[in-house]
């Protein structure tokens, strides 16, 4: 278990900033989840991986929607 957790710490100290967002979010309500059934440390790190794969997601979409109004605009014209 204590494995485990400085496995968690190692992983929230090396994240950047920029990513960390979604990865304590997630650490958060993954931690909580898992204090349910006994797994507190197992959700949250599930939790902060679930998280930061789900911020990189929205953060493509909107890399990807600020690129099609400026396309659509260039060939309209």
């Amino acid at each position: 278990m204590k494995t485990l957790m400085m496995f968690a710490a190692l992983m929230l100290a090396t994240t950047p900033l920029a990513e960390a967002k979604g990865c304590l979010k997630g650490a958060i309500t993954g931690g909580v989840a898992g204090h349910h059934v006994g797994h507190t440390a197992t959700g949250a790190i599930a939790g902060c991986y679930a998280g930061h794969h789900i911020a990189h997601q929205r953060a493509q979409q909107e890399h990807q929607q600020q690129k099609t109004p400026t396309q659509e605009q260039g060939a309209g014209g």
